[in-house]
């Protein structure tokens, strides 16, 4: 098994297959925020959309489980934590900054009722954990980047502690903790701090957690014992159980297991050029299509025009827009960025 996850097909250092996953997760996402959300929130006009997508949202969870694994094998090749940091900067912030700048430019010329934000407001974003201080987002999945943020910051300080082997032992205290929050306040209608529940991420953490468990099995030197995965897996499914009920258990174990084939080299039909493609671009498709896709869904339908169209346009822009950003922002940013540093290592002033 471990040869099979050294083997498996790589693209720039990352797992082909995981990446596709991920393109796949972002499609989900897209789907439902055109088909349903657009929906509930603007109403069916002219005519419903012939399909519909409302499980699509579950994309997020697969984005959560995958960042558990790939945040693992990144921190698994880093020496020093500002490697780590300038990492997940350049990795992040440059396609982020630009997609901020495109949304809220979009929405306040053409406008989109309930969802246009000040300058000001805007200008927090940009550091992307502004939900905390309550901040409204110019885009409304900018919220899962303030998760993953704070994922990257608890990883990052356990790294720094030496502490990364023996992470099972802070899984079963988060976890522990969840499942408290959540029968405290069924049972005894206690409810304990949201800020703390926010900065922990413990709504979200069983997912992350799965992803954690994938790479441990992924990587012979990070195995834990059986009977320590077991009890971390037992963890994670009765915090999903307790809180969000049995399909969504049974939900986090299809998705894991789909993270795990792929991560191992054993899903060869994710290797298709067209989901890769949609791999290489989902980051810019996550953080540009909701806003900007809801204001051409509008323009079209009060035009005439189907809202089946309506979500086609949509997403032809959405992809167009994240392909100029992947190629003409992501990549160079990262690649500039990184190469800057690397050279600033090299002859340290």
């Amino acid at each position: 098994k471990v040869a099979a996850a050294a083997s498996a097909p790589q693209r720039s250092g990352r797992l082909l297959a995981v990446d596709t996953l991920r393109g796949m997760a972002a499609l989900a996402v897209v789907a439902f925020h055109y088909t349903t959300r657009f929906t509930e929130l603007y109403g069916a006009q002219n005519a419903p959309a012939s399909y519909a997508v409302p499980w699509g949202h579950h994309g997020v969870n697969l984005f959560f489980i995958i960042s558990g694994l790939v945040i693992f094998m990144t921190l698994e090749r880093t020496k020093r934590p500002l490697d780590f940091v300038v990492s997940r900067f350049s990795r992040l912030f440059p396609a982020y900054w630009a997609a901020v700048a495109l949304t809220f430019t979009v929405v306040s010329v053409f406008g989109l009722p309930g969802k246009e934000v000040s300058t000001a407001q805007a200008a927090a974003n940009l550091a992307m954990v502004h939900g905390l201080a309550r901040v409204p987002h110019v885009d409304g999945v900018y919220w899962t980047l303030e998760v993953e943020m704070l994922f990257y910051a608890g990883t990052l300080a356990l790294f720094m502690a030496g502490r990364l082997r023996r992470i099972h032992f802070v899984l079963w205290a988060l976890l522990s903790l969840r499942i408290a929050y959540q029968l405290l306040s069924s049972l005894a209608g206690i409810e304990l701090s949201w800020t703390l529940s926010r900065l922990l991420i413990l709504p979200y953490l069983p997912w992350f957690a799965l992803g954690m468990c994938i790479y441990q099995y992924t990587r012979a030197a990070a195995r834990p014992p059986t009977g320590v995965t077991m009890v971390t897996v037992s963890l994670i499914t009765v915090a999903l159980l307790v809180k969000e009920g049995a399909g969504i258990a049974a939900l986090a174990a299809i998705l894991a297991a789909l993270v795990w084939l792929a991560a191992t080299g054993r899903a060869r039909w994710l290797e298709n050029p067209v989901l890769s493609f949609f791999g290489t671009i989902s980051y810019p498709l996550y953080l540009l299509h909701e806003n900007i896709g809801w204001v051409v869904q509008r323009a079209v339908l009060a035009r005439g025009g189907s809202m089946d169209l309506s979500i086609l346009v949509a997403f032809v822009v959405a992809v167009a827009l994240a392909t100029l950003l992947t190629f003409a922002v992501e990549r160079p940013a990262m690649k500039a960025i990184r190469a800057r540093y690397a050279a600033a290592r090299r002859w340290p002033s």
